[in-house]
Formats: structure tokens, sequence, C-alpha cells
């Protein structure tokens, strides 16, 4: 919650105005429980998504950082009130785990996949063939770097900040 890439995600969305949920997942930091395997990790996300629903008559633009990009894409494409995609640092393949994104190809809202041209979590081709199995539109931007863009974190916000102004132009 409190990374580099999260914060400067969270200032992109602020530039436009637009208020920022950040919470761990269940067992990270502070939060009560404990890891699920991203079980009940879509709860939270769910439950996330309600509190702004409740709190806020805007529309939801969904952005998610490594497994919160793996599971929250999952429960951000089937809810409605959510009208865009960020997946930032999309784990392919990490720590063993290979995540299924084939909910993706049904998944007509709009979408940004930002990645570090080197990623760990993310090989370049991996990436791409997911995304190319993505339904449209959806839009990949490789910036140079690691999965946690360092030395490049300027350049991730302002690829999510000329995405979004994009988004409010249709």
């Amino acid at each position: 919650m409190h990374n580099k890439v999260l914060f400067h995600a969270m200032k992109a969305l602020n530039h436009f105005g637009f208020p920022v949920l950040r919470f761990n997942f269940r067992g990270t930091g502070l939060s009560a429980g404990a890891h699920d395997e991203g079980r009940g990790e879509v709860a939270d996300v769910e439950a996330a998504l309600q509190w702004l629903k409740r709190e806020f008559a805007l529309p939801i633009i969904f952005a998610g950082f490594s497994f919160g990009a793996a599971v929250g894409l999952r429960v951000a494409c089937s809810d409605a009130d959510v009208k865009a995609l960020i997946s930032i640092g999309t784990p392919v393949e990490a720590e063993g785990r290979v995540y299924s994104f084939s909910f993706l190809q049904q998944c007509a809202k709009p979408k940004l996949f930002v990645s570090g041209d080197h990623d760990q979590y993310g090989p370049h081709q991996a990436l791409e063939a997911l995304v190319a199995r993505a339904a449209e539109p959806k839009e990949l931007v490789f910036i140079p770097g690691d999965h946690f863009f360092d030395g490049h974190l300027s350049e991730l916000r302002l690829t999510i900040e000329s995405w979004i102004e994009e988004q409010l132009a249709v």
C-alpha cells in the first residue's frame, strides 16, 4: 500500500481529481487475516469496490499493481461500475505461480497494461501474448526498468496520466 509504484499511480489518478482507495490485502501490513492464495483476496477487492460505490457517486477506474492487478482485474472486469482498468506490473509468472487471465478475453472495458521492459514477473513475450488475447480496447506500454520501475517512476505516472486523458476524451 505504501510502495512507490502505488504512490505514483495514486498521484496520476489524483491529477484528474479522482479519489483513490489504497488498501492492503488480508494478512499484509497491519490488516487482519492471512494470505489466501488469491481466493479470499477476491473478496477484499469486492469489499473495496463496494465501499467506493457507497462513498462516491463516480465512475470507477481500477488500478492494481502486481498481485493486486492479478486479483483485482478479475473482479473489476465483471463489475459494471468499473469503467476502465489499469494493470501495473502484471505478474504473468511469479514465484512458481502462473496466473490465468482468460477472463480478459471477454472484458471489453478499456485496459492499460504497464510493465517494466525487464520485469522479472512479467516477461516481455509472455505479457505481449496475454495482452494479445485480451478483448479490445487495450494498450500495452513497456517502460525501461524492472518490476518496480526503479528510476522510471515518473514515466509510469506520465503513462497513466496520458492514458486516462485519452479515456476521458472518448
